[in-house]
């Protein structure tokens, strides 16, 4: 039976209401139980999860809704003084700030009126309104809120242009300012790499590994994933490109993008071909096969990384950067066990990893179903940070839960050999998510001896010492799983195919000088620019409270917007009130 509680003018944003959804989600005699906010997108998640009751026809934006399915009325009590308790832990837990926190815009510029960057976390049909205000307050964006739309994007990224500002995102998951950390991010040791990157776990990726070689990242800037889309054309990559150049520190640029539109990656590559620097560049899914001129050229997101660190030390280039051990000793398979499963939290790992399958399997870019990135003889790779696992549901970085449900899935299936997975650490990621995976590695191993069959698991953690959760503690607690755990994803990747007895087809690249013709281009910055670039954030927080502690740890200066929807959730009066209150001033 379905019961609901209404609590009345209680804003909390989506990722503490998705905490507090697995906290309450234990108690003994609940089956189901969602915790979200009254918005009507909410209203058909609740829907789609056979959740919706009629009391939540009257809850607004700034309403908690909980709805619990239980045949024990005396649960509603429980849950009710778990949630209380839980938001009460919250509050004590911040109220001990080294920031100040206000409830408008207004007063957050009037409390740090040298404010230079906004990270926006709000809703996404809310996120374009506070990119706005930011730009005309003169503050560069960092967007962390996605569903924002492609002309909106456009809009905003054209308009930071023309102010001599930058606008991160949308979509924008992680990024380093300054070597202070922003949003869910690694903590890098500070150095003369720089990274521009159209992929947010790509960034973690390739910096992480940067500092685990010994290397430091002084920025890492994300642009969104569409932002190398014919649809936006780069205007924000060859922006920050720009930047880079003009950075002192910076001595080595890092370029990472999704599969980018042709013409807008060679746009991006004639930029690269101008600049003074040496830079190392990867477009994932496409295979170089040589250097030219001050380019760099990776395959996988580990060889960026390793360039980057040669080039920044003053290192010979390698024609390969492949030349690891990774065989696993006495493997025991079956006839029927041919097939690697892959469940991703990062969706940039997950298509590296189905980029190199394919390459083993000399496979075409083929159809797969939604949320998956490779489906082929058997073979699958499925990206689990896809809106359709997570509409609702945490992350699959923060809560366990999803994928071990596929975990246990392809362990069923006879002709699965390797589980591949990923754990990515840093803010915002679960605090021992190694631990929290442990348990069921365990019985799903054991479940599957029992049946006479072995199934490998095989892992990469993708983090550094300096994160909050122990690096080294991670790997170990998959170790003692018997979780096979490698350097990188590149390793892991290799290292599964090599348990099918599959090798990637390697090409070995020597460095040409460029013979074509070097564009003359405008590798000038704006004042505001420059700002960014060579100084600590001083950053306006609007939304995700939790985005203020790595800016604050480590030097940055932060006033948080304690954000609420305005005129109730009604977007269509929102805009209204902006455009008045635009004209007002």
């Amino acid at each position: 039976m379905l019961h609901t509680i209404i609590k009345k003018n209680s804003y909390q944003d989506s990722v503490n209401l998705m905490l507090l959804t697995n906290a309450v989600s234990v108690i003994e005699g609940v089956e189901k139980i969602q915790v979200m906010m009254g918005t009507p997108a909410n209203k058909d998640i609740f829907k789609a999860a056979g959740l919706y009751t009629d009391e939540l026809a009257d809850a607004g934006a700034n309403d908690m809704c909980i709805v619990l399915d239980t045949e024990d009325e005396s649960k509603l009590d429980e849950v009710l003084a778990a949630v209380d308790e839980y938001l009460s832990n919250q509050a004590i837990s911040k109220s001990d700030s080294d920031f100040e926190t206000v409830r408008t815009f207004d007063k957050a510029m009037k409390a740090m009126p040298d404010a230079n960057l906004a990270v926006i976390s709000v809703a996404g049909q809310y996120a374009a309104d506070e990119a706005d205000k930011a730009l005309d307050n003169g503050l560069n964006v960092f967007m962390f809120s996605d569903n924002v739309s492609f002309e909106d994007e456009r809009r905003l990224k054209e308009k930071a242009h023309d102010k001599g500002l930058l606008v991160m995102g949308p979509d924008c998951g992680t990024g380093i300012v300054s070597s202070i950390p922003i949003a869910f991010t690694n903590v890098v040791k500070e150095g003369n790499i720089g990274i521009v990157g159209a992929s947010g776990t790509g960034i973690q990726e390739v910096t992480t590994i940067i500092d685990r070689l010994g290397g430091g990242v002084v920025h890492a800037l994300g642009t969104g994933g569409r932002d190398l889309s014919d649809k936006i054309g780069a205007i924000t990559m060859m922006d920050a490109i720009k930047a880079l150049e003009n950075h002192k520190q910076t001595e080595v640029i890092g370029i990472i993008s999704k599969p980018p539109a042709k013409e807008v990656r060679d746009r991006v590559v004639q930029l690269l071909r101008s600049l003074s620097k040496p830079v190392v560049t990867i477009f994932l899914g496409e295979k170089p096969e040589k250097h030219e001129g001050n380019v760099y050229q990776a395959y996988t997101l580990e060889e960026t990384a390793r360039i980057a660190v040669d080039l920044a030390k003053g290192n010979e280039i390698k024609e390969d950067y492949n030349a690891f051990e990774l065989a696993v000793d006495n493997v025991q398979l079956t006839p029927e066990q041919k097939s690697i499963k892959g469940f991703y939290s990062g969706g940039t790992l997950g298509y590296e990893a189905a980029t190199l399958l394919s390459d083993a399997l000399n496979l075409e870019k083929g159809q797969a179903a939604e949320g998956f990135l490779l489906q082929a003889n058997g073979h699958e790779i499925a990206d689990l940070g896809d809106d359709m696992y997570t509409q609702g549901k945490p992350h699959p970085m923060i809560d366990p839960d999803t994928r071990v449900s596929f975990m246990e899935k392809a362990a069923d299936d006879e002709s699965t050999a390797v589980v591949l997975f990923d754990v990515v650490l840093g803010y915002g990621s679960h605090s021992d998510m190694a631990g929290a995976l442990l348990p069921s590695i365990q019985r799903i191993r054991s479940n599957v001896e029992a049946k006479g069959r072995n199934v490998y698991f095989v892992a990469t953690v993708c983090g550094t010492e300096q994160d909050p959760q122990n690096y080294q503690e991670q790997r170990q607690k998959l170790v003692e799983a018997g979780v096979i755990v490698r350097d990188s994803n590149n390793q892991a990747v290799r290292t599964a195919l090599s348990i099918i007895g599959l090798n990637v087809n390697d090409v070995k690249k020597q460095h040409v000088d460029y013979t074509g013709t070097v564009a003359e281009e405008d590798l000038s910055i704006s004042p505001e620019l420059d700002k960014l670039i060579n100084s600590k954030p001083v950053v306006v927080n609007i939304g995700l409270k939790s985005f203020t502690e790595p800016v604050v740890k480590y030097g940055g200066r932060v006033v948080h917007y304690d954000w609420r929807p305005v005129a109730g959730g009604n977007a269509r009066m929102a805009k209204i009130l902006n455009l008045l209150n635009s004209y007002s001033k």
